[in-house]
């Protein structure tokens, strides 16, 4: 008996994440294939460029064991429940934000091996009300995982966006990451180069502190088209770490504008 109730919960759970996948129209994933290169902020920043678009957005932070979205989106309204259904805080009226950090202490560590990550990624997906979206942003952690291979097995992607930098041992790891995606049988939408580049304060001339061949070489390795170049720019961290997305509080920016053209190479890439 206790076998049959178990199927039966894995059955049900199955429905209710096809059920809630139905109702959202485009589903894509940010990967890197390391730690450190800002993937969370370019996650966190396409999702905000997409709501501020008129877009009805979400933003799942399947980053276990390093959540961050909470924080750079300043947010620190806790999950609810509602008719048995999580229900995920928002930032701006249309984009809704779930992490395990707003269900942690501040400081608490996630102590978990696979088949937890894989059940609360389950419970992500089944169990929290994201309603009708046009966009769900994956913000996965870096690396070719637990959670990642959890989400592709679960979900049929538009695409998954790999972030990088311009380190050649970064690109060794971009590697990496597009060929698990292929072997997932998903595909990759492009890729973005972080800390790319900086403008001289002074002169504002550009300066290619990694040089200016990285870019071209890996679109030449992988057959993948850069979405767009984001600069080396303090403002950067001091505004995620403040909780205000690039996008909305550094308006006219160069960071801001290649964030937009991400979010323009994403469009143009899925047709929406």
């Amino acid at each position: 008996m206790e076998k049959k109730d178990r199927l039966s919960q894995i059955s049900e759970r199955q429905k209710r994440i096809e059920q809630n996948l139905s109702r959202i129209k485009h589903k894509i994933a940010v990967l890197s294939g390391k730690g450190g290169v800002g993937k969370t902020t370019v996650a966190v920043n396409i999702a905000v460029a997409l709501a501020e678009e008129g877009f009805e957005v979400g933003l799942a932070d399947l980053d276990i064991h390093g959540p961050n979205v909470a924080r750079m989106l300043g947010l620190r309204d806790e999950p609810f429940m509602k008719n048995g259904l999580i229900q995920p805080p928002k930032f701006l009226n249309n984009l809704k934000v779930l992490s395990m950090a707003m269900l942690l202490n501040d400081g608490q560590p996630v102590v978990w091996r696979g088949p937890l990550k894989h059940t609360i990624i389950q419970q992500f997906l089944g169990d929290a009300d994201w309603g009708d979206l046009d966009f769900l942003i994956f913000d996965l952690p870096p690396g070719t995982g637990d959670e990642a291979l959890s989400l592709f097995q679960i979900v049929k992607l538009d695409g998954t966006l790999i972030v990088t930098t311009p380190q050649r041992v970064a690109i060794d790891d971009v590697l990496r990451a597009i060929n698990f995606v292929h072997e997932m049988g998903q595909s990759v939408i492009g890729f973005a180069m972080n800390m790319s580049y900086l403008i001289c304060p002074n002169c504002k001339t550009r300066i290619n502190p990694f040089g200016e061949k990285t870019t071209g070489e890996l679109i030449d390795l992988t057959g993948v088209e850069c979405l767009g170049e984001i600069p080396m720019d303090p403002a950067i961290a001091s505004y995620s770490d403040a909780g205000k997305p690039v996008v909305s509080y550094m308006r006219g920016s160069e960071a801001e504008k290649s964030f937009r053209n991400i979010v323009a190479g994403i469009l143009s890439k899925i047709g929406g």
